[in-house]
């Protein structure tokens, strides 16, 4: 309040009167100004809802392929993102339209650029939002020369359609994506939130079809969190499970509303929700209208989902937490083990997120392979990223994570290919050597296990939810042979719609908006007060008084919700982590450690990876020289993959291998190094006969190493090591 006290100190009896009539004649004009954008907001939710909810995406697209066409159909579709800086195409009208362009476009062909496929969450919401702006994932994708993709879907499910065929869909998709990029590598797929989860049945089902897959605040551990902190992973429980979900779809004639998964979202944060969020739009009024709209136009679509689905997804994943298990089952049949990656993975978590948090995201690395040396061994690449702040949406919708994170991820796209197997951090530090480039400083670190486990507070209390799974199948039983019957036989379509009709997410929507004569004179209003516009002064005593007291508020509501939490968390350890519920429920912890070979295979591979390490040439001796030095640091600086990348490029002894190629050769290099490091450097001698090449190749490795503007103690101690084995006398290699 010290503001608050300057302000009002420095103002005299005639000003306070004088400030009194500015502030009300400027907060008039304001509460006006604000009811006409909700307003509007209400009109654009009505004419989205008329144009049939076209994704938000400020994009031009032509529709590829209709998953509705298929002889499985799906409301899903595949989409091929215009560069309008490529292409000169007659684009549809600025607003609420569909953007989708109806004649053949003619784009300049980049074969050989890798695809890049954009994937949004269906969670209640409508697609687009990671297209939404300019500075989005498509964007940057777009800046780099990608190809790009978009893989939409539509209001209403096709009748009888399933995960299992939304997943045949989304790899038809991939597909085609590759087969009209023969000549470029496999797709880059981004998946946000729960199109992460989707994206990772992709790869993991069908590794041949995924390029590198980057997952954004997406959930695949979905018992993970931090106790006091992390309240949400306990609302299944309290609300008894499945059942829930399956009433609503009864509720819904066998479709369920996404508006109650808006819904639930909205309570996490009771503050924003109901206060902070409209307070902004009212403070700033002048400025925020067009960044509100945009954003409540796609939060205010409502997208629907077949029982079907919504009972898997609740069922399997969040509850049944199956697929980190290696349990999950698609409808289908077929089991998905997140260990048959094959491409890298990079997992974009947030410390801010309070939907995904990291170990929802991050959890499942441990669980599936247990040890860094089970993911060398399944010759696999896991990269992760931890914002400190961000909130979910954040993650995928926020313009300042696209102009830092999420470029400096695509940018270094080509590069995780070339990663040997292991764990990774992916780190932005400093500030971009290009200014109108943001290219940060960007490195990849080494980690273990323990550097995941440090973001949770122990796995002890996922024990817990074991109960929560076998009680929500019994309570689901038991409704959908009692109650559910009954609810069917009432619920018809028309009751259906109106029920929906009634949600008070739609009702706040349409009920201030054109369509109720009640609203009519804010139009006429506003207008009058846009030409007559008198802003306060913000030095005004009577404006700091108002944030006070939009504080104050703001405070009392986040303590109703950190007590509420706190409550939720209580009640639920209480029911389900007493003794009796372990007995009765609690299974046998399950073992992360990875499977061990038979002895015989064991040996195989060590003798063949005893003979691999005298075999090869020269391309074969600088990659295992390099992998040595710069894994000294356990560091990849990015400058040294560009640095190598100028080398590969100028040098005829290298140049004449394929990128398949190096991706192979890194990968059984690293097993060679991992396996016996000084096997595998005493080994280089038969790699490089003579003199030159072995100067060569430590002068290529030198160079690589001091791209980063620096060569560390452990580089320089590697490199000399690796000179003395090679018996290169002479100059200093470091210099």
């Amino acid at each position: 309040m010290n503001d608050l006290d300057t302000a009002i100190g420095n103002f005299d009896a005639f000003n306070w009167t004088s400030a009194a009539g500015s502030y009300l004649l400027d907060r008039s004009q304001r509460s006006i100004l604000f009811w006409d954008v909700l307003r509007q907001r209400g009109n654009d939710y009505l004419a989205h809802l008329e144009a049939g909810h076209p994704p938000v995406l400020v994009f031009d697209y032509e529709i590829v392929e209709d998953g509705r066409t298929f002889e499985r159909p799906v409301n899903y579709s595949l989409l091929r993102i215009v560069d309008r800086r490529t292409s000169a195409v007659a684009r549809p009208p600025r607003g609420l339209r569909d953007r989708r362009v109806t004649r053949q476009v003619t784009e300049a062909p980049r074969t050989e650029a890798r695809p890049v496929v954009v994937i949004d969450p269906r969670a209640g919401h409508g697609p687009g939002i990671g297209g939404s702006k300019l500075n989005s994932q498509i964007g940057v994708a777009l800046d780099f020369g990608h190809p790009v993709y978009f893989i939409t879907f539509y209001t209403n499910p096709e009748p009888g359609q399933t995960i299992s065929d939304i997943h045949q869909a989304e790899i038809r998709f991939l597909e085609t994506v590759a087969s009209r990029h023969s000549r470029a590598p496999k797709p880059m797929v981004i998946g946000n939130c729960q199109a992460g989860w989707a994206t990772a049945l992709i790869g993991a089902d069908r590794p041949d079809v995924t390029g590198p897959m980057v997952l954004n605040g997406s959930p695949l551990s979905y018992w993970g969190g931090v106790e006091g902190a992390n309240p949400m992973r306990y609302r299944g429980g309290l609300f008894g499970g499945v059942w829930l979900a399956s009433m609503s779809s009864d509720l819904g004639n066998g479709r369920f509303d996404g508006a109650h998964l808006v819904a639930g979202f909205e309570d996490l944060n009771p503050a924003n929700t109901f206060w902070s969020k409209l307070y902004n739009l009212f403070a700033n009024v002048d400025t925020e209208e067009k960044r509100f709209l945009n954003f409540e136009r796609w939060w205010g679509g409502f997208f629907k989902l077949n029982f079907e689905e919504i009972h898997f997804i609740v069922d399997s994943l969040f509850i049944g937490n199956e697929l980190e298990q290696g349990q999950l089952r698609l409808d289908n049949g077929k089991v998905i083990n997140l260990k048959n990656f094959k491409d890298p993975i990079l997992i974009f978590a947030s410390g801010g997120d309070n939907i995904t948090p990291p170990p929802q995201a991050l959890n499942w690395i441990y669980k599936v392979y247990g040890t860094v040396e089970e993911i060398k061994r399944c010759g696999q690449v896991i990269i992760y990223m931890v914002h400190e702040t961000v909130g979910h949406l954040g993650i995928f919708v926020s313009g300042k994570v696209a102009k830092k994170e999420h470029r400096e991820i695509i940018g270094c796209v080509d590069m995780l290919d070339y990663l040997a197997p292991g764990l990774y951090e992916m780190v932005i530090e400093g500030e971009p050597t290009t200014p109108w480039l943001d290219d940060y400083q960007v490195r990849f670190e080494h980690r273990d296990m323990a550097d995941i486990l440090t973001l949770d507070d122990g796995l002890e209390d996922e024990m817990a939810f074991y109960p929560v799974k076998a009680i929500s199948r019994g309570n689901d039983w038991v409704y959908r042979n009692t109650v559910s019957p009954m609810v069917q036989a009432a619920v018809t379509e028309p009751l259906a719609r109106s029920i929906r009709a009634l949600h008070p997410l739609r009702v706040q929507r349409y009920g201030v908006s054109d369509l109720n004569p009640m609203v009519w004179p804010i139009q006429w209003l506003a207008k009058g007060v846009k030409v007559n516009r008198k802003p306060v002064d913000p030095e005004n005593p009577f404006v700091a008084m108002e944030k006070a007291v939009s504080n104050s508020v703001e405070i009392g509501l986040n303590l109703f919700r950190d007590l509420r939490d706190l409550t939720q968390e209580l009640w639920f350890k209480n029911i389900y982590s007493n003794d009796w519920m372990k007995a009765f429920f609690t299974p046998d912890k399950p073992a992360v450690e990875g499977p061990q070979a038979p002895t015989q295979i064991r040996d195989q591979i060590d003798a063949w990876l005893k003979k691999a390490s005298v075999e090869g040439g020269f391309a074969e001796a600088v990659v295992r020289i390099i992998l040595a030095v710069t894994g000294a640091t356990r560091v990849l600086d990015k400058r040294q993959f560009n640095a190598a990348v100028d080398i590969i490029q100028s040098d005829p002894r290298l140049n004449i291998l394929k990128a398949t190629q190096y991706r192979d050769m890194i990968k059984e290099q690293a097993a060679i190094l991992e396996h016996d490091s000084s096997m595998a450097l005493a080994g280089l001698v038969n790699l490089l006969p003579t003199e030159e090449e072995r100067r060569d190749a430590l002068a290529i490795a030198a160079r690589i190493a001091q791209a980063d503007h620096q060569l560390d103690r452990d580089e320089n101690v590697k490199m000399s090591r690796i000179q003395t084995i090679l018996e290169v006398k002479g100059e200093d290699m470091s210099d």
